[in-house]
C-alpha cells in the first residue's frame, strides 16, 4: 500500500511528459504552417501586383528590387539564367567591389600579403516579357538575406493606347487627303506638315508596344558582409632597404662628382679670360704708377 502514491506520482509525471512533448510538435507544426502561409503570401503579392491583369485595361509595368544576399556573383548568374528561360534578357550589369581597407604584412624577405577587405554590389536592369514578371520577382525574392525595398509600378496607359491609334488613323486620313490634292506648294507643304508627325506617333506606338511586351526590372544586389581577399605580393621594404645603400659605388659616384665640379670650374674661368686679362693690365698699370710716384717724391 506504501507504494501506491509513489506509483500515482511517477505516472502522473509520465502523462505531463507525453502531453508537453505533444504539446511542443503541435506548436511546432503550427509554426510551420504559419511560415508556409507567409511564405505563399508573399508570392501571391508578387505574383497579383506585379501579374495583374483586367478585362480592357493595359499596364506598362516596372519594377526596382534592392535587397542583400550572400554572395552576389552566384545571385547575378542565378538571376540570368532565370531571365533566360523565361524569355528575358540584360541590358545592364555592373559589379564592383568597394574597397574598405589594404594592409601589407611582410612573410619574409622577399615576399608579404596584401589583406584587403571589400564588399561587393552589382547594379542590374533586366527586361522580361510582361505576363512573366510576377514569376520572375518569386525567382529574385528566394536569393535574399534581407530585403531593403521593393517596388511594383504598374501605369495604366489603356487610354494612350486608344489616343495613339486614334492620332495615327487621323494622320493617315490626313495622308488621303492630301494626296488626292492637285499637285501644288500646299499639296507639298501639308505633306511636309502630315509626315513628321505620323512618323512620331508610329515611334511613340512601336515604342509604347515594346513598353508593354516587356516590363523593366532594375535590381540592386549587395553582401551585407565585408569579405577578405588574401593577395600574395612582393615585400618591397626589403629591397628598398637592400638597394638603398652601396658604399662603394656611392664613394665611387662622389668622388667623380667631385672631379666632374672641378673641371667645371675650369672651364668657367677659362671663359672669363678677357676679364682676368684686363684686370691683370689694369693692376700692373695701376702698380707701376704708384711706383712712379714713390720714386718722384723721394727725389
Amino acid at each position: 500500500m506504501k507504494n501506491v502514491p509513489s506509483k500515482i506520482v511517477l505516472g502522473s509525471l509520465i502523462l505531463v511528459t507525453v502531453f508537453s512533448c505533444k504539446k511542443g510538435e503541435i506548436a511546432e507544426n503550427q509554426s510551420e504552417i504559419a511560415v508556409s502561409k507567409d511564405a505563399a503570401a508573399v508570392s501571391d503579392s508578387i505574383s497579383y501586383a506585379a501579374s495583374q491583369k483586367i478585362p480592357d485595361r493595359k499596364f506598362v509595368k516596372t519594377a526596382d528590387v534592392n535587397m542583400e544576399v550572400k554572395d552576389v556573383y552566384d545571385a547575378t548568374i542565378f538571376i540570368e539564367n532565370q531571365l533566360k528561360n523565361l524569355g528575358g534578357f540584360v541590358t545592364h550589369s555592373e559589379i564592383k567591389s568597394n574597397i574598405i581597407s589594404d594592409e601589407t604584412y611582410n612573410t619574409s624577405d622577399d615576399k608579404a600579403i596584401l589583406l584587403r577587405k571589400y564588399q561587393t554590389d552589382n547594379s542590374m536592369t533586366v527586361r522580361v516579357p510582361s505576363e512573366r514578371l510576377g514569376e520572375f520577382l518569386t525567382f529574385v525574392n528566394d536569393k535574399k538575406l534581407f530585403l531593403n525595398t521593393r517596388i511594383i509600378h504598374a501605369e495604366d496607359v489603356t487610354n494612350n493606347s486608344k489616343i495613339a491609334q486614334l492620332e495615327i488613323s487621323k494622320a493617315q486620313k490626313t495622308g488621303e487627303v492630301i494626296e488626292k490634292m492637285k499637285n501644288n506648294e500646299k499639296k507639298v507643304e501639308l505633306t511636309n506638315e502630315n509626315l513628321p508627325e505620323n512618323n512620331a506617333q508610329q515611334i511613340a506606338n512601336i515604342t509604347l508596344a515594346d513598353d508593354l511586351k516587356y516590363s523593366a526590372v532594375a535590381i540592386y544586389l549587395k553582401e551585407p558582409k565585408i569579405r577578405v581577399a588574401e593577395i600574395p605580393v612582393t615585400n618591397t621594404k626589403y629591397f628598398d632597404n637592400k638597394y638603398q645603400i652601396n658604399f662603394a659605388y656611392e664613394a665611387k659616384t662622389a668622388i667623380l662628382s667631385g672631379f666632374y665640379m672641378v673641371q667645371k670650374m675650369f672651364v668657367f674661368l677659362l671663359n672669363l679670360w678677357p676679364f682676368l686679362l684686363i684686370g691683370g693690365a689694369v693692376y700692373y698699370f695701376l702698380k707701376k704708377r704708384k711706383m712712379l710716384f714713390q720714386k718722384t717724391g723721394n727725389e
